[in-house]
């Protein structure tokens, strides 16, 4: 087995690190701007501002007041310029 040089050993590392991060999160860059979700059972899309989330959880500020929307149940989420 080859002999790892220094060099090698920080690019091992920096992908290791890369690989725990997990894919690219887009819903921090909609946080506080408003947005159009539609959920998976259809219905009418719910229209808000994102308050806040968690890897579950998405907590929308609507006209009607707080609603927490579970991930799994979205279809899609959409930016409004609105």
């Amino acid at each position: 087995m080859p002999a790892i040089e220094p060099s090698q050993k920080t690019v091992v590392a920096e992908t290791k690190s890369a690989e725990r991060q997990g894919p690219p999160q887009f819903i921090p860059k909609l946080k506080g701007k408003k947005v159009i979700i539609r959920l998976t059972s259809g219905g009418q899309p719910v229209t808000g501002t994102i308050e806040g989330y968690n890897p579950y959880e998405i907590l929308l500020l609507t006209t009607k007041g707080e609603l927490l929307v579970f991930k799994q149940a979205i279809a899609t989420i959409e930016e409004t310029t609105k």
